[in-house]
């Protein structure tokens, strides 16, 4: 059966769903974040209509949904966080909550009901971190390429088989995607194009069924190849994260593999120098604490920001 598993890393807490040797979905948490299915108290700063804006304690915002007809700027209130905050180019989309009352029951969060390891099986989260680094995904005979817009993630199907074949290869590749990279929201997706009535119908078939367990709303595909389709959206994607704090995910993705590497010594992480500069000093103290080594960090403007490295060395 798929087992949830849970890693707690250095700035960044890592669940995936296993089953064997696969990884059939991923989910990452920051430190500090707001994340769907969480109580929060907030007052309510504006009203219009049945939407406003919240404060919390903090002084963090929220957006507000589903308010009643009772609730008066001023007011305190509790909420249930629906949607974390997404950064986008330019902007930032406030959380989104609403009163508990007007929320439906949600899955269960795989942070509370993950199993805690120490590690993840060597390779898993390298790989899916890989994928969404690249922004691709390779299927037998083509790959889906995936670029993120402040409208919508959009999907390319890219490969040389016979265009109805390298369809179906790619919606099959797409709904195992869709929770590796926990990817929601408004979504795009460019197939080869279908002069077949009956190719196109077996296209959404077979999307109907590969994303039969994901909520979400679909059009059929047109006669261009296009369809568009809408998942629930709980908070940033890997590649929504990677598209908007690239340098931080790679600085945590250098921690990590600076934390397992083994044997006595110094650890020496090798980084590209915007890494280096990311890296807190809260991160390094946490890091050596774990690891009962001391560590050294050294830039290579040459290296690639995903490409940091880690050995151990001889004593200083």
């Amino acid at each position: 059966m798929p087992e949830w598993l849970v890693e707690d890393g250095i700035g960044e807490t890592r669940a995936i769903l296993v089953e064997g040797d696969r990884v059939l979905a991923a989910k990452l948490r920051w430190p500090g974040e707001l994340h769907a299915g969480q109580q929060v108290t907030a007052k309510l700063t504006t009203k219009r209509g049945t939407r406003g804006t919240g404060t919390l304690a903090d002084g963090r915002e929220i957006l507000l949904d589903r308010l009643p007809q009772s609730a008066s700027e001023g007011a305190s209130l509790s909420a249930v966080i629906t949607r974390g905050a997404i950064a986008e180019r330019g902007r930032l989309k406030l959380p989104a909550a609403r009163p508990p009352e007007a929320v439906t029951a949600a899955a269960d969060d795989a942070f509370s009901i993950g199993k805690k390891v120490h590690r993840f099986p060597a390779g898993l989260w390298e790989e899916v971190w890989a994928e969404a680094s690249r922004g691709e995904i390779d299927f037998d005979g083509g790959s889906l390429l995936f670029s993120v817009t402040p409208a919508m993630t959009v999907v390319d199907v890219d490969g040389d088989l016979p265009p109805r074949e390298l369809a179906l290869r790619a919606a099959r590749a797409l709904g195992e995607a869709l929770p590796r990279f926990d990817l929601g929201g408004s979504i795009g997706i460019d197939f080869p194009t279908l002069e077949a009535k009956a190719d196109r119908k077996a296209v959404d078939s077979l999307l109907e069924n590969v994303l039969a367990d994901r909520p979400h709303e679909r059009t059929a595909m047109n006669g261009f190849g296009l369809v568009q389709l809408v998942a629930r959206l709980e908070g940033p994607s890997l590649l929504h994260r990677l598209a908007s704090s690239r340098t931080g995910m790679a600085a945590r993705m250098a921690l990590r593999r600076a934390e397992r590497v083994e044997g006595a010594g110094v650890t020496l992480l090798t980084v590209h120098p915007a890494l280096k500069a990311k890296i807190s000093d809260e991160w390094i103290t946490e890091l050596e604490r774990r690891t009962g080594r001391p560590l050294r960090i050294e830039t290579d403007p040459g290296l690639a920001i995903e490409a940091g490295a880690a050995q151990i060395v001889g004593h200083d």
